[in-house]
């Protein structure tokens, strides 16, 4: 028997799950040879990212940002994925969408793009990042009406260790509603 999977509103007792989340898919997407991504990267990466946001977690949660929304894809008490929207003054900004690999396929990408509609704005364009060599997120968000805008990005925030920095690309959906 499968259990229902909801998306909610992240709530400040599902902040170790929620980190959980981010780290599991990180070790899972972004170690990449090709642009020397190691494991190793990625795991003092994500060492890095926690020291610095686990104090900061639990206010992000109560008192979001001007236009921040955090949701939680749920099974059971279980923190399965998290999404992560801005609406900034000149468009919406799917900062993540990222779902525990043994769930991914299952449509929760899906249920959290719907859900995310209810808190951005209609009439402006959808943008998201992702690595360039991130292809289940790219065919996902081809899937979903995103089109590849041809920007390119090297982030230093995503330097690893190994001085190798993540490549991003940039996708937009444009507004049916302007």
């Amino acid at each position: 028997m499968t259990t229902e999977i909801k998306i909610l509103i992240a709530k400040v007792e599902d902040r170790e799950q929620i980190g959980e989340v981010f780290d599991r898919v990180w070790l899972a997407t972004y170690p990449n040879e090709e642009y020397k991504i190691t494991v190793d990267d990625i795991l003092d990466h994500i060492e890095k990212r926690r020291q610095r946001i686990r104090e900061s977690r639990e206010d992000r949660i109560k008192n979001p940002l001007k236009g921040e929304t955090l949701l939680v894809a749920q099974e059971d008490d279980k923190v399965v994925g998290v999404c992560r929207l801005v609406v900034k003054d000149d468009r919406n900004q799917l900062q993540a969408i990222y779902v525990l690999p043994d769930y991914q396929g299952r449509g929760i990408g899906t249920m959290f793009w719907w859900e995310a509609q209810k808190y951005t704005d209609p009439k402006k364009d959808f943008f998201v990042e992702l690595a360039v060599y991130n292809t289940n997120a790219l065919e996902f968000y081809k899937k979903l009406g995103f089109v590849d805008t041809g920007r390119r990005m090297r982030d230093e925030k995503l330097r690893m260790k190994s001085g190798s920095i993540i490549p991003e690309m940039e996708m937009v959906k444009l507004s049916s509603r302007k």
